[in-house]
């Protein structure tokens, strides 16, 4: 027995760094925006249920918390982190050239694990989304579908800006956001709709700010991102625009359904991205945009949960 116990812990350990290594291709720093989107489309259902006083019905709080529980590890790491994988894996050519020290083109990770990685979360991903419910997995698939077409050939969106963008904004936000409202009411409301369109559409903005960081990479690769077709200097024009005029139509219809306050702070998180977004003009680059993110972006994404609040006077 004691012969035995080296090789139980070498495979243990073997074990464990194969799944540090998939959890790091997952890159969990990417699963907030969409697990954010469906806690705020749940918020929008206003269905859920959480009363723990004597009078509440303690068994339907628990169990409404745990399927907002679920389905934020639905649309976080198992959902994003598939994209994440399937991305890397399809850009292994690519990395190979401009980061070779990456898990996949430096081979530390076999193909035969990114495989598995792939489909294991895809399944998962599904079979979350149907005990959350049909619709809810319907989300889900729609989201598999985007995910592969936004990285495999021959569709490959990631190639150009405007179609790759909005692709990636659809999945992370729109999907996520219906899908957590499906969670908890079915079927979803107009205004809940029209906010995770407009929220959606802002949303390629933001995508178009991170693309700062590989505008190099992207012209030497033909990858047409917003900042290679224009410029960043344009790019962050039109960013800026888009993120601003997605919040502008938010804020005209919450006063238009009747709900004043969430659109007083909708506006108050708007004009508080403003000085970040005129520095970004101003300064175009990778370092200014990383700024941004860590400033704006909790704004933008804080007026999303105000707006899905506001429903709730409809």
């Amino acid at each position: 027995m004691l012969k035995d116990a080296p090789i139980s812990v070498s495979r243990t350990a073997s074990a464990r760094a194969a799944l540090n290594k998939s959890l790091t291709l997952m890159k969990p720093h990417t699963w907030f925006a969409p697990a954010w989107a469906f806690m705020v489309g749940a918020v929008a259902s206003h269905s859920i249920y959480f009363n723990l006083s004597a009078e509440g019905d303690i068994w339907l709080s628990v169990l409404n918390i745990g399927k907002l529980a679920i389905g934020i590890g639905m649309a976080g790491p198992l959902l994003t982190g598939f994209s994440q994988v399937l991305n890397d894996y399809c850009d292994r050519d690519v990395d190979a050239i401009n980061q070779p020290d990456r898990l996949i083109p430096s081979g530390k990770v076999s193909n035969a694990q990114v495989y598995i990685t792939i489909f294991a979360l895809a399944i998962a991903a599904l079979l979350v989304g149907l005990f959350l419910g049909p619709p809810v997995m319907l989300m889900c698939a729609i989201g598999l579908g985007l995910a592969i077409s936004y990285s495999v050939h021959p569709l490959r969106f990631k190639r150009n800006g405007w179609v790759g963008n909005l692709t990636v904004a659809i999945a992370y936000e729109g999907l996520a956001w219906i899908a957590g409202h499906l969670t908890f009411q079915v079927p979803i409301t107009g205004p809940s709709l029209a906010l995770a369109i407009i929220y959606s559409l802002g949303a390629h903005g933001i995508m178009t700010i991170n693309d700062f960081k590989s505008v190099s990479g992207d012209r030497q690769m033909d990858i047409l991102s917003i900042p290679v077709l224009y410029g960043e200097q344009m790019a962050a024009w039109l960013a800026v625009i888009t993120i601003n005029a997605a919040q502008i139509v938010a804020i005209v219809l919450l006063l238009i359904w009747g709900s004043p306050i969430a659109a007083g702070a909708v506006a108050l998180f708007t004009l508080g991205q403003w000085p970040s977004q005129i520095q970004l003009i101003k300064n175009p680059v990778n370092a200014m945009a990383v700024k941004y993110n860590i400033v704006a972006i909790p704004l933008y994404v804080w007026g999303m949960l105000a707006a899905a609040i506001g429903l709730g006077v409809l």
